[in-house]
């Protein structure tokens, strides 16, 4: 399955399965959480393990997060963006300054690397030393490579009751962006119908 950390990190903002959201990234720890979750972050060179999460980078990745989730929201307009910064989103000029300034903190040279009897790939290298630099630099770059490629496109909010996510469309018909958030629309749907009939029924 194609790796999407822009995506990710816009999702660390999620419906906490009773009712409310929950922030994976409103501690240090949790940030750390998330950042071993992800692996080593494609075109990033950034070892999840070893790299020491304090405030100030999870500020950082808080801040790109929320351009990230403003250029999403712009992405899928004039559909409603995600409720749950709906009300509170960075200007769009602001929020793509701020990608491409964080992008820009990491100078990276193309490396090709092709294997005997594999295919070529390009890997970037880079010359910051800093690995919280070269983590939200990566971050930055995997929100510009997919709001300018063909997904954007796809990008949809989710609007099933309570769900806060992003996602990307994969067929033609997919209106949820898991099948649990559809069941949970079509039974709203359903609560809804019955309501309009049974107080038609009441005032006939």
């Amino acid at each position: 399955m194609e790796r999407r950390p822009a995506l990710e990190l816009a999702s660390t903002i999620r419906h906490d399965g009773d009712g409310g959201v929950t922030d994976d990234l409103a501690t240090a720890e949790g940030t750390a959480r998330w950042i071993h979750e992800q692996g080593d972050l494609p075109a990033g060179g950034v070892p999840a393990g070893g790299l020491v999460v304090d405030e100030d980078l999870r500020l950082g990745i808080v801040a790109l997060r929320r351009a990230v989730r403003a250029l999403f929201a712009r992405a899928v307009a004039p559909a409603p963006p995600s409720p749950a910064d709906a009300h509170r989103l960075m200007p769009a000029d602001e929020a793509l300054a701020h990608v491409n300034a964080v992008a820009a903190r990491e100078q990276v040279v193309p490396r090709l690397e092709w294997p005997e009897g594999g295919s070529p790939a390009v890997r970037l290298l880079s010359a910051q030393d800093d690995a919280r630099v070269r983590l939200l630099a990566a971050l930055a770059r995997s929100a510009i490579d997919f709001l300018a490629g063909p997904q954007r496109e796809q990008l949809r909010a989710c609007t099933a009751p309570r769900c806060v996510r992003y996602f990307v469309k994969g067929h033609g018909r997919q209106e949820w962006c898991k099948p649990s958030c559809g069941n949970r629309a079509r039974a709203a749907r359903h609560y809804r119908s019955h309501r309009s009939a049974g107080g038609e029924a009441t005032g006939a």
